[in-house]
C-alpha cells in the first residue's frame, strides 16, 4: 500500500511539474490578450462568414468561400497557440496579425470585385477592435491604412471608385476606432487605479491583522509582566526569612552540636541557602524583566567591563574545572553605553556559558571593532544549540533548563536593542556556541 501511494505520488508530482510551463503561460496573458485575441477571431472569422452569404457576382464564382473561412479560422488559432506559447512576445504577435488580416481584407477585395465587393465591411470591426487593444493611435493609423488599401484595389480591379468612397472609408473605421480606443484607455486606467487601491488595502489590512496580533501578544506580555512582579514581590519576603532563620539555624548547630552530628546539620542548612540563593535569583530575573530601566548612555570602555566580567566569573569557572580566556582588541574605542545593563546582558551569556559547561571545557570572552561596530563575544566548548531550540532561543519564558526563567537571553536582546545593537549566536564548527552583542559605534536615537 505505501509503495502504491509512493508511485501515485510520484506521478502526481511528475504531472505538476509537466503542467508548470503552461500555467506560468496562461498567467502571463493578461485579461486583455485574452479576449482581444478571442473577440478578433470570432469578428474576422464571422464576419467573413456573414459576408459569404452574399452571393458573388458571375465572375467569381469559382471562388471557394468556404476553404477560406477555414483558412481564416486556421490561423486565427495559429496566432491564439503563439501568443499561448510565448506571452511575452504577444503584442509583437498581434500587430504582425493585424498587417496580415489588413492584406487579407485587400486580397480578398482585389479577388471578388474591388469597388463592387462587400468584403470592406471587414475593416470596420478590424479597425475598431484593434482600437481597443492598442489604443486610439494605433486604430487611427489602421483606419488610414485601410482607406488606402481600399484605394488600391479599386485601382487594380476598375472601376476606381473614387476619393469620397476611400475617404467615407477611412473615416468611418478612424471615428469609431478613436473613440473606442479613448474608452478603452480610460477604462484600463481606471481598472489600475483600483488594482492599485485595492493591493493598498490589502497590504493596509494585512498590516493592521499583523498589528493586531501584535497588541494582542504585547497585553499577554504585560499581563504576566505584572503577575511576575506582584509574584516576586511576594516571594521575596519569605525568602528573605527563610534565609536569615537558616543563617541563624546554622549559627546554633555550630555552637551546640557534636562534630559528626554538625557535618550533617551543616550540609543540610547550606543546601537550604542554596536553594533560597537559586529562588533570589529567580525573582530577581523576574524583576528585571517587568521593570526594565530606561537605559541612561554614557562613554565607557567595553574592554574594560569585559576584563572586570572575566575576574568576576573566573572564581565560579575555576571550581567547575573551567578554563576562561579573555581576548581584548586594544583598538575598541571608547562609547556611550549603560554600563549597568550592557554589564548584565553580557553577564547573562556567561551564566549560560557555564551552566553548558557542567564540568571541563573553555569559556571565552572577547571584544573586537570592525570598524563600525564594537562586538562582545562569548563562547563556550559545550554541546551546541539544537536545530530545534535555535529558533525559539530569544522567545520570551521559553527555557530547556529544569529550574530556568526564560527570560535571560530575552533580556540580552532587549539590553542590545536599546543600544542600537543586535544579538546574533551560531553553534561552531568544532564544538560550542558563540553569542554575539553588536553595538554600533553610531547609536541611532529615536525620536
Amino acid at each position: 500500500m505505501i509503495g502504491r501511494n509512493a508511485i501515485v505520488g510520484e506521478e502526481m508530482a511528475a504531472t505538476t511539474v509537466e503542467r508548470k510551463p503552461w500555467h506560468a503561460s496562461f498567467r502571463l496573458l493578461e485579461r486583455d490578450e485574452r479576449v482581444f485575441a478571442v473577440l478578433l477571431a470570432v469578428v474576422m472569422v464571422g464576419g467573413l462568414a456573414a459576408l459569404g452569404l452574399f452571393p458573388l457576382g458571375p465572375t467569381y464564382t469559382d471562388i471557394d468561400l468556404k476553404w477560406i473561412v477555414a483558412c481564416f479560422a486556421a490561423y486565427k488559432v495559429g496566432i491564439f497557440a503563439l501568443v499561448t506559447v510565448n506571452p511575452r512576445a504577444t503584442r509583437a504577435y498581434f500587430i504582425g496579425a493585424l498587417a496580415i488580416d489588413l492584406l487579407l481584407v485587400f486580397v480578398l477585395l482585389c479577388l471578388t470585385g474591388g469597388v463592387a465587393s462587400l468584403y470592406y465591411l471587414l475593416f470596420f470591426p478590424l479597425v475598431a477592435v484593434n482600437a481597443y487593444y492598442f489604443g486610439p493611435w494605433v486604430g487611427l493609423g489602421a483606419a488610414v491604412v485601410a482607406g488606402g488599401l481600399y484605394a488600391w484595389s479599386t485601382v487594380l480591379v476598375p472601376p476606381w471608385g473614387g476619393w469620397t468612397a476611400v475617404l467615407i472609408v477611412a473615416a468611418f473605421a478612424g471615428l469609431p476606432a478613436v473613440t473606442l480606443g479613448l474608452v478603452a484607455d480610460r477604462e484600463r486606467r481606471a481598472r489600475g487605479e483600483v488594482e492599485r487601491l485595492n493591493d493598498e488595502l490589502t497590504g493596509t489590512l494585512s498590516r493592521l491583522q499583523t498589528a493586531q496580533q501584535e497588541l494582542v501578544v504585547a497585553e499577554r506580555l504585560a499581563t504576566v509582566g505584572r503577575l511576575s512582579l506582584r509574584i516576586a514581590h511576594e516571594v521575596r519576603n519569605p525568602i528573605s526569612a527563610i534565609e536569615l532563620n537558616a543563617e541563624m539555624l546554622e549559627d546554633i548547630v555550630r555552637e551546640h552540636t557534636e562534630p559528626e552530628e554538625m557535618k550533617e546539620a551543616v550540609a543540610l542548612v547550606t543546601a537550604i541557602r542554596d536553594q533560597v540563593t537559586a529562588l533570589d535569583a529567580l525573582t530577581e530575573e523576574y524583576l528585571a524583566f517587568a521593570r526594565f530601566p530606561r537605559p541612561h548612555f554614557e562613554e565607557e570602555s567595553v574592554n574594560h567591563l569585559v576584563q572586570e566580567l572575566a575576574d568576576f566569573v573566573r572564581p565560579l569557572a575555576t571550581r567547575q574545572g573551567l578554563t576562561l580566556r579573555v581576548e581584548v582588541e586594544p583598538n575598541v574605542p571608547m562609547m556611550e553605553i549603560d554600563r549597568g545593563l550592557l554589564r548584565q546582558a553580557v553577564l547573562n551569556l556567561l551564566k549560560n556559558g557555564l551552566e553548558s559547561l557542567s564540568s571541563g571545557g573553555e569559556l571565552t570572552i572577547e571584544s573586537r571593532f570592525d570598524g563600525d561596530a564594537v562586538e562582545i563575544a562569548v563562547s563556550d566548548t559545550g554541546a551546541g544549540i539544537p536545530v530545534d531550540v535555535g529558533p525559539r532561543l530569544f522567545e520570551q519564558f521559553f527555557t530547556t533548563k529544569p529550574q530556568g526563567t526564560g527570560l535571560g537571553l530575552s533580556i540580552t536582546r532587549q539590553i542590545a536593542e536599546e543600544h542600537g545593537g543586535e544579538v546574533r549566536w551560531a553553534n561552531r564548527r568544532d564544538r560550542g556556541a558563540t553569542f554575539t552583542i553588536r553595538l554600533p559605534i553610531k547609536r541611532v536615537t529615536s525620536g
